[in-house]
C-alpha cells in the first residue's frame, strides 16, 4: 500500500496526526485514563485549529486536505462520544440528548452531502468553525465538573451550523470544499447568472 504524496504536507500531516489520535483516545478512555485523556484530546483539537491555517499560509489548500480534515473531525467526535460514555457515564446520560444533538449536526449534513453528490462535503463554514470551537472549549469545562450550559450553548451553535451546511448542500449544483457560508454560495450563484 502507498500513503499519496498529498499526504506528506505540513498541514495534511497535522490533520494525520489528529486521525492518529482516535484509536489512542479510545484506548485511554477504556481504560479510564481521564487526564492523558484530556491532555490527547487537546493535542488533537490544537492540530484542528491549525491543520487549516498551516495549509493556508504554505499555499497548500487541496481537496484532498479538505476531505482528510473533515473524515479527521468527524472521526474525533465520534471517538469523544464514545470515550465520554466509558470515562463519565453519569454526565453521558445526564447531557445524553444534547450529545445526540451534537452528533446529529456533525453526521446528517454529511449524509444528506452524500446523497446527493455521492460524496462527502467538506465546507468548513464560518459558523462550523465556531461551532467546533466552542465544543472543543465547553467539553473541557463540561469533562472538568464545571455547568453544562456552554454545553448545551455549544450544541445549539452545531445544529445551527448543519442547518447552514445542509442548506449550502441544497443550493450546490456541485460539490465544493471550503466553503465560507450559504451567503457567500448564493452570492456566488447570482453572479453565474
Amino acid at each position: 500500500m502507498t500513503l499519496p504524496p498529498e499526504l506528506f504536507t505540513i498541514p495534511n500531516l497535522l490533520t494525520a496526526f489528529r486521525m492518529l489520535c482516535v484509536p489512542i483516545l479510545l484506548l485511554l478512555a477504556w481504560q479510564g485514563y481521564e487526564a492523558v485523556f484530556m491532555g490527547v484530546l487537546a493535542a488533537a483539537f490544537l492540530s484542528d485549529a491549525f491543520d487549516g491555517l498551516a495549509a493556508r499560509l504554505t499555499g497548500q489548500v487541496s481537496q484532498f486536505g479538505a476531505r482528510l480534515d473533515s473524515w479527521a473531525d468527524v472521526s474525533l467526535f465520534v471517538t469523544i462520544t464514545i470515550s465520554a460514555w466509558w470515562l463519565w457515564p453519569g454526565i453521558f446520560h445526564s447531557e445524553a440528548v444534547y450529545i445526540v444533538v451534537v452528533m446529529a449536526s456533525y453526521l446528517l449534513p454529511a449524509i444528506v452531502g452524500y446523497l446527493k453528490f455521492r460524496d462527502f462535503t467538506s465546507y468548513h463554514t464560518w459558523i462550523v468553525k465556531c461551532a467546533v470551537g466552542a465544543i472543543g472549549v465547553s467539553l473541557y469545562v463540561f469533562f472538568l465538573g464545571g455547568p453544562v450550559w456552554p454545553f448545551r450553548w455549544a450544541a445549539a451553535l452545531c445544529v445551527l451550523a448543519a442547518i447552514e451546511e445542509i442548506a449550502i448542500t441544497a443550493v450546490s449544483k456541485e460539490l465544493h470544499s471550503d466553503v465560507r457560508s450559504l451567503w457567500d454560495v448564493l452570492r456566488h450563484l447570482s453572479e453565474k447568472k
